[in-house]
């Protein structure tokens, strides 16, 4: 590839559950790699690479999530060329229409914020239809009190018991921009449960895990297993062991990315 290639910001969205997360394996099904092997037929030749401004989880879908196409010659039809791309991917994965962005673009170091959507259904199991992205709990949630305790993860803390035990970081503070619990806009329609949440979290980044050791921090609340204080100590302590395990990976959606310019 020249030194200095076209480059091309694209919004993609996808389904997570059949796929390994976003980033390339050797050995497993990612998004990433499938896109890039669509790309591969549809230019035809290799002299292109592909960087997400997020490295999803497998299992995590994306309604809103965004890549950066670095490819040695200039595209022509841009219209035609994601259109064509979108003709030979998968139908869980969408790509939207591209555009050229300046060489000074960084598709991770830009991200002004993410915005994660964990979908919630509790009590009575669901209707599998909807198991690529809703996770199930069986308990009977307290969903005031879950209403109340998320308010404490808004500004910055130190997560380091709300991420991945293998983590290592200098710095654990992140900043929680906003955060809410809401009874699911879809719950009771149709098929889909009464007994259904959405929860909304909105940061400029996020340790491995943490959204989802927070949701299931959340749930533990409302299944009095943990009390608000006990969360509170927990944004308080140096200890690294996770407060509890992950929620599920299925229910988190990559909602919407924004950047700076």
């Amino acid at each position: 590839m020249q030194n200095k290639p076209f480059i091309y910001r694209f919004p993609i969205q996808y389904l997570g559950l059949r796929y390994a997360g976003w980033a390339k394996q050797n050995n497993a099904k990612t998004v990433q790699g499938t896109l890039e092997r669509c790309i591969r037929y549809v230019l035809g030749h290799e002299q292109f690479r592909t960087l997400g401004a997020s490295r999803t989880d497998a299992g995590v879908s994306a309604n809103q999530a965004f890549f950066c196409l670095y490819v040695a010659s200039e595209i022509e039809n841009i219209g035609s060329f994601h259109e064509a791309i979108n003709r030979n991917l998968p139908p869980d994965i969408r790509v939207g229409e591209g555009r050229v962005v300046d060489a000074s673009f960084n598709i991770i170091q830009d991200v002004a914020s993410k915005e994660y959507h964990y979908h919630v259904a509790y009590g009575e199991k669901f209707h599998p239809f909807h198991a690529g992205t809703l996770s199930f709990f069986p308990e009977d949630l307290a969903v005031e009190e879950m209403k109340e305790a998320i308010k404490i993860f808004i500004g910055k803390h130190d997560f380091r018991r709300f991420c991945s035990a293998d983590k290592v970081s200098d710095s654990y503070e992140r900043e929680i921009l906003h955060a809410e619990v809401l009874h699911h806009p879809l719950a009771g329609i149709d098929d889909f449960p009464k007994k259904s949440l959405l929860i909304k979290l909105r940061g400029a980044g996020f340790l491995r895990y943490q959204i989802r050791i927070m949701v299931q921090a959340l749930v533990d609340l409302g299944a009095g297993k943990v009390s608000k204080e006990g969360l509170k100590d927990a944004l308080k302590s140096l200890e690294k062991s996770p407060i509890t395990q992950a929620a599920p990976a299925n229910g988190l959606v990559l909602f919407k990315v924004e950047f700076k310019t």
